[in-house]
């Protein structure tokens, strides 16, 4: 599928408008605490160290597939008439203006592409070529709980050319202000879910395999991502499914 890809920060106004084992596929920790930090002698909900210090996750673009009316989309399962490998989405949004606490109340959209590649709400044009104009697969709403969580339904994401595998998410605050839009961006290796599910995966429709599969090292979004404040944890196996989890900080 051609994709045109967008400068990073552009358009990140518009968001408004039989194998080895599979368990633990995915490792790397981000609960966004980069900084110099104070930390407490807990651990906070994604399983990282709590702290008072955090940095503001990066800014990226909501195009060029934003959900055209999210209010209309307040769900906590997105799967719609997708198949593909089970897959739950955990997002904790804390605020870097509050000592880095959970922040309850944020409204969060998500969406993202099916095992495809191809997204909801749009299509029938040289971008995306089959028309998905009048379907809302793979896009969602929901309001942080006292955590600052939120937890969607779906199925794991493909991948297109040029993008590394993603999921597009938009922060606003309880009276539905925008504080942030960003991307969740995958760990990768012969032994992420990325990996296994794109090349072990034909029995749920994954035929892509990795060939021309865009990393994320060399994905324009997420080049700059080394401190890793993007990229989330993602736990599971091809038979139960995987989860996804990742704290996203705001200033609130």
């Amino acid at each position: 599928m051609e994709r045109k890809l967008f400068l990073k920060n552009g358009l990140a106004a518009l968001g408004l408008a039989a194998i080895a084992p599979l368990a633990n596929a995915c490792k790397k920790n981000t609960d966004g605490s980069t900084d110099t930090t104070t930390t407490t002698s807990g651990t906070d909900s994604t399983g990282g160290t709590s702290s008072t210090t955090c940095s503001t996750t990066p800014t990226e673009t909501a195009g060029p597939f934003p959900t055209i009316t999210p209010s209309s989309l307040v769900k906590s399962n997105i799967v719609g008439d997708r198949t593909g490998v089970a897959f739950t989405i955990k997002i904790y949004i804390k605020n870097k203006n509050a000592s880095c606490a959970a922040l309850a109340g944020a409204i969060v959209d998500i969406w993202h592409c099916d095992k495809d590649g191809y997204y909801s709400e749009y299509g029938g044009t040289s971008m995306q070529t089959v028309d998905y104009t009048s379907v809302h697969f793979l896009r969602g709403r929901q309001t942080t709980d006292s955590n600052g969580l939120v937890t969607f339904t779906s199925i794991f994401p493909g991948w297109y050319t040029s993008r590394a595998t993603h999921i597009h998410v938009h922060v606003y605050n309880s009276s539905g202000t925008s504080l942030l839009v960003t991307q969740i961006a995958f760990p990768e290796g012969s032994s992420s879910a990325v990996y296994l599910v794109n090349t072990t995966g034909s029995s749920y429709g994954y035929t892509k395999g990795m060939t021309g599969y865009t990393y994320n090292s060399s994905d324009t979004v997420f080049t700059d991502d080394s401190s890793g404040l993007e990229t989330a944890t993602c736990t599971g196996n091809l038979s139960g499914g995987y989860t996804l989890a990742h704290t996203i900080n705001v200033s609130a």
